[in-house]
């Protein structure tokens, strides 16, 4: 694809992307206009001096509420969407996604364990539970690593088995501590709402550690677009146009549990995102990870917002899980690009 048409496609997807993050903005349980948020926003930074036309209120909803939560989002489809896309890369396997090697097992565990603990904690704005998912998370991927590597590789096959064995075993250990724990009996509720996803932003403090860890994964996968585009021709074909595949696998896991760990301590498991994005892009534009990861994370930013606005109003002042509403619509949206193709699903 020529180079203006890549560009044409970022620039379109990544104005999607500004006008999801209005969108979510304006509607809620106080409706804001989106000229009055646009002015609040060049207020804010200094760029213009409009005259307030908006309460005092409107403004707390608007930065204090709303947008960190709508920019939370944005951040966890970007980190999803890009994950998935890396690990699909990697593993050569159009059915993966940021969980398949155990991260949402280790996730779950960890935020289960956090609410079964009678103590509390905050960090940078953090409490227990998202502290405890990203460790559990990021504690799974080196161990299911570890167990998969034999001899100085990591076979591909052995890394999703191991994946496959220590999520079943950690989904039995947090089935037990439930089943036992008269307190996790009392926070069902909210185990519940962590394993369907709900986007958990309480103020910007916590965007201030999330957005570096998720823009720069987002930033640093692009350069092993080319190293990808390689291990589409399998192990050996890649190590023949230069690449170190046992390096490349280590950093492209890393870098892929990071940002799937950075996702879920602040939205729970959010299923789909992973695994729609990436093929929608893939099916949409081709399968070059030089326009692939860039396209990925802006609709997968985008993606959320609206799933999450979604989730929030349609039934309000009642949420609906995120993930849910991800499901309904990236299935047959998936399904649909699938079919109007018309023509083998090319990986």
């Amino acid at each position: 694809m020529k180079r203006r048409n890549k560009i044409l496609i970022l620039s379109l997807l990544g104005v999607c992307l500004i006008a999801a993050l209005f969108l979510a903005s304006a509607f809620g349980a106080v409706s804001i206009s989106m000229p009055d948020i646009f002015k609040m926003a060049l207020n804010k930074i200094a760029i213009f001096d409009f005259p307030t036309t908006w309460t005092a209120a409107e403004e707390t909803i608007i930065f204090q509420i709303r947008l960190p939560r709508v920019i939370g989002g944005a951040l966890v489809g970007m980190a999803l969407a890009t994950a998935g896309v890396l690990f699909q890369g990697l593993l050569r396997n159009p059915m993966a996604d940021p969980y398949i090697i155990g991260t949402s097992a280790g996730a779950a565990l960890g935020a289960t364990i956090a609410m079964f603990l009678p103590i509390s904690l905050a960090f940078l704005g953090f409490g227990l539970v998202p502290i405890a998912a990203f460790l559990g998370a990021v504690g799974t991927v080196f161990l299911v690593y570890n167990l998969a590597r034999v001899g100085g590789k990591t076979p591909i096959i052995s890394m999703l088995l191991a994946g496959v064995v220590v999520s079943s075993l950690m989904a039995s250990i947090m089935a037990l501590l439930i089943t036992i724990s008269d307190r996790l009996h009392l926070s069902l509720h909210s185990v519940y709402s962590y394993l369907l996803g709900h986007i958990s932003v309480t103020g910007w403090e916590q965007l201030a550690v999330i957005a570096p860890l998720v823009i720069g994964g987002v930033v640093f996968a692009r350069f092993f677009a080319f190293h990808l585009n390689a291990l589409a021709l399998g192990e050996e074909g890649a190590a023949y146009v230069g690449v170190n595949v046992e390096r490349d696998k280590i950093v492209i896991l890393v870098l892929g549990s990071l940002l799937t760990a950075a996702a879920v301590s602040i939205s729970g498991l959010i299923g789909f995102v992973g695994l729609v994005v990436p093929h929608a892009m893939r099916l949409s534009f081709g399968p070059d990870h030089r326009l692939l990861l860039p396209a990925a994370a802006l609709g997968g930013g985008a993606f959320v917002i609206i799933a999450d606005l979604i989730a929030r109003t349609v039934m309000a002042p009642a949420e609906i899980p995120v993930g849910v509403i991800t499901a309904i619509i990236g299935a047959p949206f998936f399904l649909y690009l699938l079919r109007r193709t018309r023509k083998e699903y090319a990986f």
